[in-house]
């Protein structure tokens, strides 16, 4: 009898640890409003969502996910690899800090470690490459003594570049030579120790960076030209991607590490690619393959996915597209952009969270009796959008046919809005004004901003919106545009 019930439990115990399949999202926190942890974990439980990846360790998004039954991916910021890469203390401490706490006294399932976030891209100028595989050693070895080593893995989420083909279809995949060694040590390091390689594959950024790019291929369905690669057939370029990489692991003596797609999505504003019926298109495409099993012609088994992301984001970087910002399946408010099945109970709609608050129904737009030719326009407009959100604005975005006056106003309003408010927020030199009929058309919405802590909104909207110069560009050539 004891020995049965040894065996329940035992196979209890290895139940619990199994890690889940299917598919997860990730959850960023660069916004100037972020909804409150529970208020987002609840959401998440709501949804159906079983996993979760975060950019770093933060302590309130931890204890928010305590006991939630969540499985969670922490993060390691790109700052902090030189430290953890040359002290074994360093990442002790960091362990004992931000995963063993957390696993043994809040119940928070932490799975995986995720060190740095996409370390190689070419903009870096190889400023991490010889950092991670010291910092992974070195996390790694800190689980083991932490007695976690047999919990949770430790993986680095790599952008796609890391690895390309020669020949332009998959079986010609290799890494990319200037870090092929690095890389080649890095992959010998996750398969001795049974670490998944984790690969960010965007078919959007495909589209995006080149505008020949046959738009069906992006998706899963319609393509008529697929890919023949010996027998293999291609009909998306995700498939394609993705098998480019097993065959780069393949082809090194590495076909047995597992894959995790850390990253993939569509946004849905900020380029006239990014709209929410492409969205909805494709992340319900890509989940339903998900939830039926159906994996790549190199991997056919069923794929460990998460979504990118769960909550749009105000305040991150621009830099590479004014896209970046509309990634998420629900607005900075927490209300779903569309329907989507997630192969949960829930069916076909997204649940929306719960008990969010709003400041009151009032918008900053330019007065009535204000020129568009006012010299005080540009600058004003200008310094508008350098510290808010214009990602709105531009060709065949949401907000991209507004005339003159509404393209002011919305970045008027923005501004307003991120400042809480703010009466001194409404004071661009008169041409601004408060009003309570909500200026939105059509397509275009001028939000109002939820209420959340003010000191943490104000600070972190002085230091992560300035990106105005591309932006600038977009927008003053609309509004020029408009005007004539």
């Amino acid at each position: 009898m004891g020995l049965f019930k040894g065996l329940v439990f035992t196979l209890a115990l290895l139940l619990i640890m199994a890690v889940v399949t299917g598919i997860g999202v990730n959850w960023g926190t660069q916004a100037t409003h972020p909804l409150p942890p529970s208020t987002v974990v609840r959401m998440i439980t709501d949804n159906g969502i079983q996993k979760v990846k975060l950019f770093d360790a933060d302590s309130s998004i931890l204890n928010a996910l305590s006991n939630s039954g969540v499985q969670v991916m922490v993060g390691i910021p790109n700052d902090m690899l030189s430290t953890l890469a040359n002290s074994v203390q360093a990442a002790e401490n960091w362990v004992a800090t931000n995963v063993s706490t957390h696993v043994s006294s809040n119940g928070v399932d932490i799975r995986y470690v995720a060190v740095g976030n996409e370390p190689f891209l070419e903009t870096y100028n190889g400023s991490y490459i010889g950092l991670i595989l010291p910092a992974l050693q070195n996390i790694q070895a800190a689980l083991i003594k932490a007695g976690l080593g047999a919990q949770v893995n430790v993986t680095v989420p790599f952008n796609a570049d890391v690895y390309q083909s020669s020949t332009n279809i998959p079986s010609g995949g290799d890494f990319r030579s200037d870090i092929k060694d690095t890389m080649l040590q890095i992959v010998q390091f996750l398969s001795n120790n049974g670490n998944p390689f984790t690969a960010n594959i965007y078919p959007f950024i495909s589209l995006y960076d080149n505008p020949n790019f046959p738009i069906d291929y992006a998706f899963f369905d319609n393509y008529s030209s697929p890919i023949n690669d010996s027998g293999r057939i291609y009909k998306n370029v995700f498939d394609a991607n993705h098998d480019t990489l097993v065959w780069a692991l393949q082809k090194n003596g590495y076909g047995n590490v597992s894959i995790i797609v850390g990253e993939i999505g569509w946004p849905t504003d900020g380029d006239k690619n990014a709209n929410l019926n492409y969205s909805q298109r494709f992340n319900q495409e890509f989940v339903s393959r998900v939830v039926a099993g159906t994996g790549t012609p190199m991997r056919p088994g069923p794929v460990d996915a998460y979504l990118f992301s769960l909550i749009d984001e105000d305040a991150k970087s621009i830099q590479p597209g004014n896209f970046e910002r509309h990634w998420g399946l629900f607005y900075f408010d927490g209300q779903p952009k569309y329907q989507l099945n997630l192969g949960t109970t829930n069916s076909n709609r997204l649940i929306a969270a719960k008990g969010v608050q709003y400041l009151p129904q009032k918008w900053c737009v330019l007065f009535p009796s204000a020129s568009v030719d006012d010299p005080q326009v540009a600058p004003s407009v200008s310094y508008a959008c350098a510290n808010a959100d214009c990602t709105s604005l531009g060709y065949e975005t949401s907000c991209g046919n507004l005339d003159a006056r509404g393209n002011i106003s919305y970045a008027f309003n923005e501004y307003y809005q991120i400042n809480n408010q703010l009466d001194s927020a409404c004071k661009f030199p008169n041409l601004s004004v408060v009003t309570t009929q909500d200026p939105s058309v059509g397509t275009c919405k001028f939000i109002i901003m939820i209420k959340t802590d003010t000191a943490s909104a104000v600070g972190k909207t002085s230091g992560s919106l300035r990106n105005p110069v591309g932006l600038m560009f977009v927008l003053m050539s609309a509004l020029l545009y408009s005007i004539t």
